[in-house]
């Protein structure tokens, strides 16, 4: 065996300019100019390779740190080559691989929501998706590189939110999880159980839903004639109530989108991933198509409820409107206001009911299988609930489900 710990402290300040063994192959260069480094010979598959291992301190206060620095780095390297390692190319592929996982959670999180833009509404333009890592997630943990963050990080990041807005935590852990499977996609070193250990720390939500207040369907009546002064807030808003749709479809109804007495709504405007959303019919009653009429004077770039200065209405504008009369009840609560009314003065079939606000019915099977809309059956139910919005008969109604 090669005789290892040759050089001496006092012998590398004594030594001349030149190369000096110290054994096992590490060796000692010193230049002319005062400097000096380390360097490893070694033999790997037959071959001579020589590595650096970094400058080498000459001067009395550090030179004997230094010196046993250099031998446990080169007995690091030694060990790769006993595994039958070439050390230059294992160094290279280390820090490569070091490169690679200083990807920071800002760059992923940015480049997982520009790969997913395409199945999300109107290409995530409206920012929900990426807004709980935004404001929640990477103004603290967004310099991290995405291979260091452990589930310790995202329990102190999302404790303060965690059940005071359990919603929106809920919301930013999920989207974490994505950003994560694409860093993992990407060939990153990370740990994609590590949220849900974060959520064992946290422990579970006490958080509960709070549903949007709904106008009783006794009151509706009342409340639809109070919104006659043919204002396109007032027209929204009834049109609103008698189709029971969503506020954004409305909000962004387009002149041709309608068909005599059906609106056809785009996939890519309805709740849901825009790529698996189809076109869904709305039946139109005669009420319906009245307020329609009543807005077309106001419709702008194909808009029926334009806003006063560009694009469309918006959702705080009707709900100012009721929060202004010191009404609990937002606009959404109509679909649940419709809904009751269904249920407690009809025999309407859940199916029909369900498929009039727009829900998805049944398994993928059966699905499959129901071909129908029952756009037929919910002509009938929306005119009786105009019937019922605008007269207030209460009558009660049976609809056959075939």
């Amino acid at each position: 065996m090669r005789a290892l710990n040759k050089l001496t402290a006092s012998k590398m300040k004594a030594v001349p300019p030149g190369k000096y063994s110290d054994g096992g192959g590490l060796w000692l260069h010193k230049r002319e100019d005062g400097g000096a480094q380390w360097f490893l010979r070694v033999h790997v598959h037959g071959r001579r390779r020589e590595m650096g291992l970094g400058g080498a301190k000459i001067n009395p206060t550090d030179i004997g740190s230094t010196l046993k620095e250099a031998r446990i780095e080169a007995e690091r390297w030694r060990a790769v080559v006993r595994q039958g390692k070439d050390p230059v190319k294992e160094r290279q592929r280390l820090a490569r691989e070091a490169e690679r996982n200083m990807y920071l959670l800002r760059d992923i999180a940015t480049d997982a929501f520009e790969s997913r833009k395409a199945e999300l509404k109107d290409d995530g333009k409206a920012g929900r998706w990426f807004t709980p890592l935004e404001l929640h997630v990477l103004p603290k943990l967004g310099g991290v590189p995405v291979s260091q963050i452990d589930q310790q990080d995202i329990r102190d990041t999302l404790r303060p939110i965690w059940h005071k807005k359990a919603s929106t935590a809920q919301k930013a852990m999920d989207r974490l999880g994505i950003c994560l499977k694409h860093a993992a996609a990407l060939g990153l070193d990370v740990d994609l159980q590590v949220t849900d250990k974060a959520k064992a720390l946290l422990g579970r939500q006490k958080h509960k839903i709070k549903h949007v207040a709904a106008v009783p369907w006794q009151e509706m009546p009342a409340f639809y004639d109070s919104l006659g002064d043919g204002t396109i807030t007032h027209l929204a808003l009834r049109l609103l109530i008698l189709t029971a749709v969503r506020s954004k479809p409305l909000r962004f109804l387009q002149l041709d989108q309608i068909d005599g007495d059906v609106w056809t709504i785009p996939g890519e405007i309805q709740k849901g991933r825009r790529d698996r959303t189809p076109d869904f019919s709305v039946p139109l009653s005669s009420e319906a198509q009245a307020i329609i009429e009543q807005a077309k004077p106001f419709a702008r770039d194909g808009f029926l409820f334009p806003s006063i200065r560009k694009g469309v209405i918006s959702d705080a504008t009707m709900s100012r409107l009721m929060e202004r009369r010191g009404m609990e009840a937002r606009p959404h609560g109509f679909r649940s206001s419709f809904r009751d009314w269904c249920a407690e003065t009809t025999d309407t079939p859940r199916e029909i009911a369900e498929t009039a606000l727009g829900h998805v019915v049944g398994g993928s099977v059966e699905r499959a299988y129901r071909r129908t809309d029952f756009l037929e059956q919910r002509r009938s139910l929306m005119e009786r609930w105009a019937g019922h919005i605008t007269g207030g008969t209460g009558e009660v109604v049976r609809l056959a489900s075939k």
